[in-house]
């Protein structure tokens, strides 16, 4: 018989072994449960004062000769990863305390700490506050609830004195449904195995059935990408708000699917804007369908039939004010803010703050952040425009000065230099930005994690919409890229940046509002 070929067999007995190997790679493995893990190593332990103990010999430097205690001062570099299957959350830190894990260091005193060699996502250095829990004390340094992505890492350089090179080090906490574990590595940034020894065999094995089988094959040039990639370009507009979340969730996806030549360019200029641009382009487009999804604070406006609504996570908005006005209790109740923003309120005296003047620092109309803020808080629109520089009146017969900005950013910028200054922005931009201070609500403060358990009413949040023209093809860039950003690797990201993700038990009960 012609399938009785030595190819065949060959083919045959391959696939069989493969398959064999499969069934118990995934027999052992599902023994252990897929784990949140926190490892942790010590890259660097070395004396750097004089007459320090190394345990074997005396080392004389004498860098710190003339500084009191510090005669036997000892440098540790500290590595903290996740090198477990998933996402690590702050609610995922069981310990009672405010911060997350406690590192000791024996018979040794800690002098200062820096944080250093962050992974790429730049957010985490924002974590390591003291309002977070940041900071050491004797032998004892406290490390915040510092969310962490599969592979993320931050390094600490500890300064120490007394005791000896090489005295232990513990890092201790809790995770849940997970542990914190210390590792080695032969290098200092390998990367500890995922996988067990067996497993790994196993792994490699059914890699040689593999390529054994492949070999058999006739090498092609056009292998299609992986399952759920698509090929093509796709352009995101809209939200300013959430551009940082897309920008990350793009880099993301370009190099999980780099074999499908993707290109995705986020462009966003405001929800209102990007929605209208969205609807005349599909409109100009045959089919009906281009490769453009419009990310927006809240819904679309009326009239626009043809845009499909996704709905991707609910934001949380916060109100700041420059650094300078002190408010009691750091509050404001939603009258007030009406109240500021008819220009009723002229003096922050009136409200028990500095004798600064009101200087209200707004959006643009196209932006969806300023639109949430009418509709949650005002409830109505604000007042008109007055000052091009939003620092004095064009406009003498104006209650306030009142100006307009693009973005987000350029608000938190002009709160920040501009004394007497409220004005509004997505809550993770407002808490990195220097300069200003964020105001709670009726009592209730801007906190995703309140949200999250129920226990906060704060009025100033939305979800957040991804509109489509029409429904784009299941094999199209466009499909698979919200795929990817609502139930794959970009609810991580989503989650990291201060947002709820929709897919998520508290998501699908907030995004149902």
């Amino acid at each position: 018989m012609e399938w009785l070929s030595a190819e065949n067999l060959v083919a045959v007995a391959t696939a069989m072994l493969g398959v064999a190997a499969s069934a118990v790679m995934l027999w052992y493995e599902r023994r252990v449960p897929r784990r949140k893990r926190i490892g942790y190593r010590v890259q660097m332990d070395n004396p750097i004062g004089d007459d320090v103990r190394s345990g074997r010999a005396n080392r004389r430097l004498g860098l710190f000769d003339e500084t009191p205690g510090m005669t036997d001062a000892t440098l540790v570099l500290l590595r903290v990863e996740n090198d477990g299957s998933q996402g690590i959350d702050r609610d995922d830190y069981t310990g009672p305390e405010r911060h997350g894990l406690t590192a000791v260091f024996a018979d040794r005193t800690i002098r200062a700490v820096s944080v250093t060699q962050p992974s790429d996502t730049d957010h985490l250095m924002d974590h390591f506050t003291a309002e977070r829990g940041f900071g050491y004390d004797g032998n004892t340094l406290r490390i915040p609830r510092v969310p962490l992505n599969r592979g993320d890492y931050f390094k600490l350089l500890v300064l120490l004195s007394g005791g000896d090179v090489g005295s232990e080090i513990r890092l201790i906490g809790g995770i849940r449904d997970g542990e914190v574990h210390p590792n080695r590595s032969a290098t200092p940034d390998d990367t500890p195995p995922l996988f067990s020894r067996a497993a790994r065999t196993i792994t490699v094995l059914l890699t040689a059935c593999v390529v054994t089988l492949a070999a058999i094959v006739v090498a092609r040039d056009d292998t299609p990408p992986p399952i759920g990639c698509e090929s093509g370009t796709l352009t995101l507009t809209g939200s300013t708000a959430f551009a940082p979340v897309l920008r990350e969730v793009a880099r993301k996806y370009e190099d999980d699917c780099a074999d499908a030549e993707t290109r995705i360019v986020v462009d966003a200029h405001g929800s209102t804007s990007g929605i209208r641009g969205l609807a005349e382009t599909g409109a100009r487009t045959p089919g009906g369908s281009p490769a453009v999804i419009a990310f927006s604070d809240g819904t679309k406006p009326g009239g626009l039939p043809d845009l499909r609504e996704n709905r991707v996570a609910v934001s949380v908005f916060a109100l700041v004010v420059h650094d300078g006005v002190r408010l009691p209790d750091g509050d404001l109740t939603t009258g007030e803010v009406r109240r500021l923003y008819r220009g009723e309120i002229t003096n922050w005296r009136q409200l028990g703050g500095p004798d600064l003047p009101v200087r209200l620092i707004s959006r643009d109309a196209d932006s969806g952040t300023r639109q949430v803020f009418q509709r949650r808080v005002l409830g109505r629109g604000e007042i008109a425009n007055s000052s091009l520089d939003c620092v004095g009146k064009d406009d003498r017969t104006a209650p306030v000065v009142r100006c307009e900005l693009d973005s987000t950013q350029q608000v938190l910028a002009a709160v920040a230099r501009t004394p007497g200054a409220i004005g509004y922005s997505e809550l993770n931009l407002a808490a990195r930005a220097d300069g200003v201070r964020r105001l709670s609500l009726d009592g209730d403060p801007p906190s995703v994690d309140a949200l999250e358990r129920g226990t906060s009413g704060y009025p100033y949040r939305e979800i957040e919409y991804a509109y489509t023209y029409g429904r784009p093809p299941a094999d199209s860039l466009a499909s698979s890229f919200l795929t990817y950003l609502t139930r794959a690797n970009g609810q991580d990201v989503i989650r990291t940046h201060g947002h709820v993700p929709c897919w998520t038990p508290a998501g699908l009960r907030l995004c149902a509002g």
